[in-house]
């Protein structure tokens, strides 16, 4: 089994800064890329950023430069730093994993969704 808790959203003003966390727990042997996702309604899912084992991040071109993506191994832990703020950016924010379980079953899991709201 495995769960992925969130944290870190909440309401802050345009220019301002939040930082999300998401933590994976359970029988796991190993942890491959982890990823953020955001949602509103009408629109599709769309990939923020994601970062593999290695490290190698990706970015979308509407987060560059303003969104930065890093992982703590040992805690199983993702985190999504994110400054200069905009109203656009409001959103549900999801994690996501590649996961390797104990018994070497394989899948994708996601987190239950944190809101994120940029207002003035």
């Amino acid at each position: 089994q495995v769960q992925l808790v969130e944290s870190g959203g909440g309401l802050v003003q345009p220019g301002g800064s939040l930082r999300l966390s998401c933590a994976a727990s359970g029988t796991i042997r190993s942890v491959y890329d982890m990823s953020w996702y955001r949602q509103t309604p009408g629109n599709q899912r769309e990939l923020v950023a994601r970062i593999t084992a290695d490290g190698d991040t990706n970015y979308a071109d509407s987060v560059k430069g303003r969104f930065t993506i890093s992982r703590d191994n040992t805690r199983k832990t993702v985190y999504l730093q994110m400054n200069g703020l905009k109203p656009e950016d409001t959103a549900v924010y999801y994690c996501s994993a590649r996961i390797v379980l104990m018994s070497s079953s394989r899948g994708t899991y996601w987190g239950q969704g944190t809101q994120v709201t940029v207002s003035s």
